[in-house]
């Protein structure tokens, strides 16, 4: 443990950014809207028993060929929803069929129940192809910033490519332990506080080496503790170099990945000059541009 410990050492990270905007969940018993024949449907539908097993369905019925999927996991600090109903729409407008996912949030239970909620709605998305005519080999995950972990961690879990045929992960949170000790240090951003805060909720606990099993929930949360190299998901990691969110929670991802195997072509990391965090970073046409490209190449839709 103690070695563990070393490794998740890091460096103060002092750039803040905006906080994303919140919005509530929507009520999984709407029916889908009333459009013309082919044009954009979207209902919310619930994937389990709790109330926040839910998500949003972006789809365009019609005949043909399945589409390819995004999938996309929100971030807001694990503890509240942030609205990606906007890139919801930009996605399935460019032919996608669209899942915007809610989960439990660090309120409701702790870690793994994010982690756990994303693979159900996956397997019930699976289960529900032939509804969105969706190709169900060809989803990729896309998680901003908590989401990103929550997301990274899927793809690293089990057989991660059965499941997703790709992770994009925009800043994500990778290493809630790495958060927790820069929201700790002197000079911390008001957000950097927030993320430690919600990451000791996220685990249930702050973190003790003496209390094993409090230690083994840390590790648990982070995503390069659960890489293989082997059968994990491709990934494209994007970070800002100067996010408030360290740069290094995506680099040393990359890095235990490459150490493990997987080659470059499998996982790419694109750090970007500035400090835009989360979504911001698709405003970067660039960004956005390398950002669709590799969700193309992956899921092969054109």
């Amino acid at each position: 443990m103690l070695a563990l410990g070393l490794l998740l050492a890091l460096l103060p990270v002092s750039h803040s950014a905006g906080l994303p905007h919140e919005d509530p969940p929507p009520d999984p018993r709407a029916a889908p809207v009333s459009v013309p024949e082919g044009a954009l449907h979207h209902a919310t539908r619930s994937y389990g028993p709790h109330p926040r097993q839910r998500l949003t369905a972006y789809w365009h019925p019609h005949g043909g060929a399945p589409r390819a999927g995004v999938v996309i996991v929100h971030g807001g600090y694990w503890a509240k929803d942030t609205d990606w109903s906007g890139w919801a729409r930009t996605y399935a407008a460019a032919g996608y069929a669209v899942f915007d996912l809610y989960y439990r949030l660090n309120s409701d239970a702790v870690w793994p129940a994010q982690r756990d909620d994303v693979l159900r709605a996956l397997r019930w998305i699976r289960g529900h192809a032939a509804e969105y005519g969706l190709a169900k080999d060809r989803m990729v995950l896309l998680g901003s910033s908590a989401g990103g972990q929550i997301a990274a961690s899927v793809g690293t879990y089990g057989a991660g490519r059965e499941l997703a045929a790709g992770v994009v992960a925009l800043s994500p949170v990778a290493s809630p332990y790495r958060a927790w000790l820069d929201g700790g240090r002197q000079g911390a951003s008001a957000d950097q506080r927030k993320l430690r805060r919600n990451a000791e909720l996220l685990t249930g606990c702050a973190p003790r080496r003496a209390d094993a099993g409090c230690w083994d929930a840390w590790r648990s949360t982070v995503v390069k503790n659960t890489a293989s190299g082997a059968d994990d998901a491709p990934m494209l990691l994007v970070h800002s170099a100067h996010d408030w969110v360290s740069v290094r929670h995506s680099t040393e991802l990359a890095m235990a990945q490459w150490g493990q195997g997987m080659s470059r072509a499998d996982l790419t990391l694109d750090v970007v000059p500035g400090g835009a965090h989360g979504m911001a970073l698709l405003e970067d046409r660039r960004v956005r541009g390398r950002v669709d490209a590799w969700i193309r190449a992956r899921t092969e839709l054109f």
